[in-house]
């Protein structure tokens, strides 16, 4: 560890104020639940002496972090842009500028109705007849933090909706601006959620609000030139267990409101041309089944394709009736064991599926005639492939988006008549970069029950394979909702690379990488098999040479942050340290407080302890804050929260590090001020960020001199 500034020896102290927690007959002591109170002048000096005493325990590695963030700022081009995306009579496009923390939206014209390339544009220099929509550094300017949660373009182009968060708890103000003139429009809607949209007749915008536990249960209806207070709610959803959102179809025939917990989903359609009608309900819910469905034109036939999980774990692909949607049903892609369905996107002419199978992402082009798909193949053993923006109805090619440990983000066009790929953009890596000069591979540790878990590998060559000898090892891991950690680039990761280090993800059951089968196995009651997967994975690394126990560090964020909370205290000894992003360690206290953000849509996928004592029992068994061990030598851990985070909050971690801190466990936190569950808004404050933490790791694994 860097040499501690003598001023800060000691760790700030957080007063013992017991309160006790009780239910099923249990009764739980918590000496720190009083960190809770966000306004409370004792809990923000607390935070602030914690943040002062990590800046001065890290206080040695400020030489390491500047260079990091060096190294990722020389490696990136900071005047760029993105490849244009055609919509309507235009293509937009972002601009970032070296020295701005935020995007550029611009637009520039089609050259004719038949102009499905996108303009050679180059970076800094001003495209002909460009249209710059929003500066997000104009937007941002005052304001310590700046998200947008919604940006839409009318059909037409005549208008812009966009949403703004200046506070980082993601609730947005929705403001239209004219595009012909640049001014604003007198509508501004506050306390808004994201995605926000416009009619397709650029008259009316479609948005979403929340109640008081942050769940978005009312979709509303607000025509361009009245007042707020008369829109027309569209849709409301009483059932604390639901979300709901709203979008238009990419025909523009329909809006579609989606309604959904972790297990159950329902539809209902509204006709764009009458959008205060009364909308119909898709398929009426069926607790357990989950569906999503896409508007299709098929031999003149309105048409619904609907993806579903009815007696069908890994998803079958049907296709109904508008008219008639709880009618017959075709089945167009039978559920196929192994062969997860994620989803499907309609365009007038064909349509394209994303699946995935051995453990990796895929894409495949629907015929709507045969119901035949035709899988795009890439070469890398390793590699994460998706559509990209593509808002057009019809046309002639698709935008797709692909990656791996060791391709940067690449950009093509798929020409659907050729089925050829065209290349249109690579990120561009500064100082040399060479994808050769780098590996990837994936291994498989077998867990205590017999399931094989795929651990996936990225390394520099020319320290030798990963697994030839021992090495400095950095395993990342998530394994909630669902979720999959897909190989993709990172140009941070290159300074932990080019120092020896091996990136490892450990795709544990709880995650979706698998198959439903692998997230059913990693939730609710069976939720203890991500966190053993997890030390399994680890285990399975050390066992087999690829790194040892005081050169290994964990990493997780929000769930995952639960992961690393949990496997703390299960295998401490195999790590060196533990780096928590938001992370959800305090969980059965959250998941038992009904008024909290997100709880009662959490019971889905963690259980409902405040009604179910069996439920309430598995996590008090695995819950990190809970189950901290006295007597126990923890690994060194660094926890980041942000102080207006909604999802998961701070009082979390403060509460778990003032728990580690009671049996000497050397803990750290940092709680951003101004930020939310995605961290500190900016690219340059966000690098900073990340050299933040890498420093440390680096420090961890002691290659921080490197």
């Amino acid at each position: 560890m860097a040499d501690l500034n003598p001023a800060f020896s000691a760790p700030p102290t957080a007063a013992r104020r017991p309160v006790v927690r009780e239910h099923h007959g249990d009764a739980f002591e918590d000496p720190y639940e009083w960190l809770r109170a966000k306004d409370d002048a004792d809990v923000l000096a607390h935070l602030e002496a914690e943040n002062a005493y990590t800046r001065a325990r890290t206080a040695g590695l400020e030489g390491l972090q500047a260079r990091i963030f060096g190294e990722i700022k020389d490696r990136t081009q900071e005047t760029d842009l993105s490849v244009p995306v055609r919509q309507g009579r235009w293509w937009y496009y972002s601009r970032t500028v070296e020295g701005q923390q935020y995007g550029i939206h611009c637009r520039a014209p089609l050259t004719g109705p038949d102009d499905w390339t996108p303009p050679e544009l180059t970076p800094g220099v001003e495209a002909p007849d460009e249209q710059v929509l929003l500066d997000g550094n104009a937007e941002a300017e005052g304001h310590d933090f700046f998200s947008l949660g919604s940006f839409d373009a009318s059909s037409d182009g005549a208008l812009l909706l966009y949403g703004v968060d200046t506070e980082g708890d993601e609730r947005y103000t929705l403001r239209v601006r004219d595009l012909a003139t640049g001014t604003a429009l007198p509508d501004e809607i506050p306390n808004t959620f994201a995605g926000a949209s416009l009619s397709p007749d650029g008259r009316f915008v479609v948005y979403s609000t929340v109640d008081e536990a942050w769940r978005p249960d009312t979709v509303w209806l607000h025509e361009l030139g009245t007042p707020v207070a008369s829109d027309t709610r569209l849709f409301h959803e009483p059932d604390e267990r639901y979300w709901v959102d709203a979008g238009f179809t990419r025909s523009e025939r329909y809006l579609m409101i989606g309604v959904g917990s972790s297990i159950t989903s329902e539809e209902w359609l509204v006709d764009a041309t009458d959008l205060r009608s009364e909308p119909r309900v898709v398929w009426p819910r069926n607790e357990g089944v989950e569906y999503d469905s896409s508007h299709a034109v098929v031999d003149g036939e309105d048409v619904l394709y609907i993806l579903h999980n009815q007696d069908a774990l890994d998803f079958e692909l049907v296709r109904v009736a508008v008219s008639d949607p709880a009618g017959p049903r075709e089945v167009v892609l039978p559920h196929e064991p192994g062969r997860r369905l994620l989803g499907l996107s309609t365009f007038r002419d064909w349509g394209v599926v994303g699946y995935r199978r051995a453990g990796l992402p895929r894409i495949g082009m629907l015929d709507y005639a045969t119901g035949d798909v035709d899988e795009l193949a890439f070469d890398e053993p390793l590699y994460a492939v998706g559509a990209g923006s593509n808002p057009e109805w019809a046309p002639p090619v698709l935008r797709l988006g692909y990656g791996s440990f060791v391709t940067p983000s690449t950009v093509y066009d798929y020409e659907v008549a050729t089925a050829g790929l065209t290349l249109l953009k690579r990120q561009p890596v500064l100082g040399g970069y060479d994808p050769a000069d780098y590996a990837q591979a994936r291994v498989w540790a077998t867990a205590a029950d017999g399931a094989e878990i795929p651990i996936s590998l990225v390394w520099k060559r020319s320290f030798g394979d990963a697994g030839s000898a021992p090495r400095p090892l950095h395993l990342y891991g998530y394994g909630s909702y669902e979720h999959s950690i897909d190989p993709s680039f990172s140009v941070p990761r290159l300074s932990e690379l080019d120092r020896g280090v091996v990136f490892a993800v450990a795709h544990v059951r709880g995650g979706g990488e698998m198959g439903r089968g692998w997230y059913e196995n990693g939730k609710t009651l069976t939720k203890r098999n991500t966190f053993t997967d997890f030390v399994d994975c680890a285990t399975h690394l050390i066992d087999h040479g690829y790194t040892t126990p005081d050169r290994l560090v964990a990493e997780g964020g929000s769930a995952g942050g639960l992961l690393m909370g949990a496997v703390a205290n299960l295998a401490p000894e195999l790590f060196a340290g533990i780096l928590a992003d938001v992370p959800f360690v305090d969980a059965l206290t959250s998941i038992l407080d009904p008024s909290l953000p997100l709880t009662v849509i959490e019971w889905d996928e963690w259980g409902d302890p405040l009604h179910d004592a069996d439920v309430y029992a598995y996590m008090k068994s695995y819950s990190p804050y809970e189950n901290v061990r006295d007597g126990v030598t923890y690994p060194r851990i660094l926890a980041v929260t942000s102080l207006n985070d909604t999802r998961v909050l701070y009082v979390e971690p403060a509460k778990w590090v003032a728990r580690l801190r009671e049996t000497g466990a050397d803990a750290l936190l940092k709680c951003e001020m101004a930020a939310g569950h995605g961290g500190v808004s900016g690219r340059y404050n966000a690098w900073r960020e990340r050299a933040f933490e890498l420093a440390w790791l680096l420090d961890v694994l002691g290659v921080a001199e490197s």
